[in-house]
């Protein structure tokens, strides 16, 4: 009976032993995936369709959440300390790709690390701000998509132009201590030059400068450009609503500003942007260099108008310019 009791326990023990294996070699494998580091400039809901339209392009080329790849995502909030420091956790985590977008993002990946590739899936002028050497070999580290803003600057002011037919000065709001701010502002105001627009500089370096702005220019302009980065990001709504409280019309480079009750916006499609990075990191997870890769421009660029918007400030959308939209907001 002894020897018979001491066999069950053998067994028990052996049974509990080889259950527990699998999740411990399930723990070893998820450890050795290959691994992204997804740093997004603002929050999760605002980045939500981007991750989306990133991880099902991965999908497509044969990469799966928990399968054969892990993603360690972390969210900046507009934060310029929080790019750091996510950044250095990424090089702590020794993971093989980080994916960012916005020129902040990717200026801290790179003061992290110069051996972990970084893919941008959206920046500014990435030759001008010195993320890159040129766009053909980019070089390094670092490759990516530039949505090259200013190239479109001057096409967003003919646009609001037809919305807003008497517009004569033009207020710019600008985070001055972004790395793409000042940049961007110059070439803004060199497109306004050429169409007779007067400008009236807005700058700001933190949420709290944002209503003193507002104050400063109330009465003084006819519409607002909103140079769009991480600080922008969070605080739209809040940008939006004063903009209305101030009857002023506002400009925009991507969509979710008009869903936070901008007035309209033309500029790159983000989603196929992400969609187009994770081609890229599919790249370099197959053995390719990112300094060989080069990078990418927007290909598809959408016109997104706020019709609800509109009409709260008495303007008056022409047919033409609706039926062109690519989204138009109710």
């Amino acid at each position: 009976m002894a020897s018979y009791i001491g066999r069950r326990k053998f067994l028990a023990t052996l049974g509990g032993a080889a259950a527990a294996w699998p999740h411990a070699a399930r723990a070893q494998q998820l450890a050795k995936l290959p691994t992204i580091g997804f740093l997004g400039p603002s929050t999760s809901s605002a980045g939500s369709p981007y991750v989306a339209a990133f991880v099902q392009r991965l999908r497509e080329l044969g990469w799966t959440e928990s399968r054969n790849l892990a993603i360690e995502y972390r969210w900046a909030e507009g934060r310029t300390k929080r790019y750091g420091e996510s950044a250095t956790e990424f090089v702590r985590l020794k993971v093989d790709v980080i994916v960012t977008w916005g020129t902040a993002g990717v200026v801290a990946a790179k003061q992290a690390t110069a051996v972990i590739p970084i893919v941008f899936a959206a920046a500014g002028d990435p030759v001008a701000t010195g993320l890159i050497t040129r766009l053909g070999r980019p070089g390094g580290n670092v490759t990516g998509l530039s949505i090259q803003s200013a190239d479109v600057a001057g096409k967003r002011l003919e646009l609001l132009r037809e919305i807003v037919p008497n517009l004569r000065r033009l207020a710019m709001l600008t985070n001055i201590a972004s790395p793409i701010g000042a940049l961007e502002m110059r070439q803004v105001q060199a497109a306004a030059r050429t169409l007779g627009l007067e400008m009236l500089p807005l700058e700001i370096r933190r949420a709290n400068d944002i209503a003193p702005g507002f104050e400063a220019i109330k009465g003084r302009a006819d519409a607002l450009y909103v140079l769009g980065e991480a600080l922008m990001a969070t605080n739209r709504v809040r940008i939006n609503t004063l903009a209305l409280g101030a009857r002023l019309p506002t400009v925009h480079g991507l969509r979710e500003y008009v869903e936070a009750g901008g007035l309209m916006s033309y500029g790159p499609n983000l989603p196929d942007l992400f969609r187009r990075a994770a081609d890229i990191v599919d790249k370099i997870l197959r053995g390719a260099k990112p300094g060989d890769i080069p990078v990418e421009q927007p290909t598809k660029f959408d016109l997104v108008i706020n019709l609800t918007t509109a009409k709260v400030l008495g303007l008056e959308v022409p047919p033409t310019l609706l039926a062109t939209a690519d989204e138009v907001i109710e």
